[in-house]
């Protein structure tokens, strides 16, 4: 058995010394040490050795194992480190190449206008309130003081899904919902998604966007309102730009008012984008009714407020001159294509 032990030490350490690779080592490893193992079989015939040998023969066996590991390891760690120079040569970057660029995303243009008037109104102390799509008809309509006989709660005009259930038509019902709960000052603004059963066309779709905002407190005019809104035309447009209020009619605001703004692209003079009228439509606004606030359980006697609304698809459309409504919804690369490089 010893002569044996001798011819496997010599025929291994001679096996090691010809690895070239990490990979060979690790085969002759489990050759000797593995499972079945040539060191592994001597151990187990330990057992028919004379009793007299064992002692012997088994520090022999172990004397082999550790010569051979030793060698093993020690090879092993140096082909492997050489092993690893090799790959890092082949691997590595040459900072000089230019680098290759990527066309990354960027936010839809409903939605970089919808930050940006966020962004204003948020600096001006409002608060950002979001309410449910699909909404009852107490907030939509009721608290809203709009009449059962309104032309608005027809079916032609209001996604129903059932009678006291609808698809939100504005989001002023997230205004009456935020003064049921708490109590003036308010200031806030409801975005968000709007639904009307309209035939689709350049200037209609049946899902669209809306912002409106709300200020209610003591002592609150239609002063404060044109300041506000003045100061937002300026923001959006130009320093240029005037607005002026013209009379209207909504259930929910009284007095209530058009705001037109003077157009951007001719500077009021008159072209093809105001008609030749030197004005353009921005949206709607007025005094909170009172009725409006009773039903919110704010004292109409001791509050006032404005509100205002506005398409957040009309406005984006004026800001970069989009021509038809469907537009923004196709999802045409080439028209997203225009608003990777603007700012958000």
């Amino acid at each position: 058995m010893e002569k044996k032990i001798e011819g496997i030490v010599k025929l291994y350490i001679s096996e090691i010394d010809k690895a070239e690779t990490s990979g060979d080592l690790i085969e002759l490893k489990v050759k000797l040490f593995g499972k079945n193992g040539e060191l592994t079989s001597l151990m187990k015939q330990l057992k028919d050795v004379p009793e007299s040998q064992r002692p012997l023969m088994g520090k022999a066996v172990n004397e082999a194992r550790e010569a051979l590991e030793e060698k093993i390891t020690a090879k092993l760690k140096k082909t492997e480190d050489e092993e690893q120079h090799q790959r890092l040569m082949k691997e590595k970057i040459d900072i000089t190449i230019p680098a290759k660029t990527s066309v990354v995303g960027n936010l839809h243009p409903l939605n970089l206008t919808r930050q940006k008037i966020e962004d204003f109104f948020i600096s001006m102390g409002f608060e950002i309130c979001s309410s449910p799509e699909i909404e009852f008809v107490k907030y939509n309509f009721d608290m809203l003081n709009i009449p059962h006989d309104h032309p608005s709660r027809d079916i032609q005009d209001t996604f129903y899904i059932r009678d006291d259930i609808v698809l939100r038509t504005q989001t002023s019902a997230g205004q009456v919902r935020l003064m049921e709960k708490k109590k003036p000052p308010i200031k806030m603004l409801s975005p968000g998604r709007v639904y009307r059963p309209d035939e689709v066309d350049a200037t209609h779709t049946p899902c669209f966007h809306q912002v409106e905002g709300l200020v209610v407190d003591k002592n609150i005019t239609m002063s404060d309102l044109k300041g506000v809104l003045e100061a937002f035309a300026k923001k959006f447009f130009n320093e240029n730009t005037k607005i002026r209020f013209r009379p209207s009619y909504f259930p929910f605001t009284e007095p209530s008012v058009e705001v037109d703004a003077s157009c951007s692209g001719c500077g009021g003079r008159g072209c093809r984008i105001c008609k030749n009228t030197g004005w353009i439509e921005i949206l709607g606004a007025g005094m909170v009714n009172r009725n409006v606030l009773s039903a919110c359980g704010i004292d109409p006697d001791e509050y006032s407020g404005f509100a205002f609304g506005m398409g957040l698809d009309r406005i984006t459309s004026i800001i970069h001159g989009i021509t038809d409504a469907r537009v923004p919804f196709e999802g045409d690369i080439r028209f997203l294509k225009q608003f990777n490089n603007q700012e958000n």
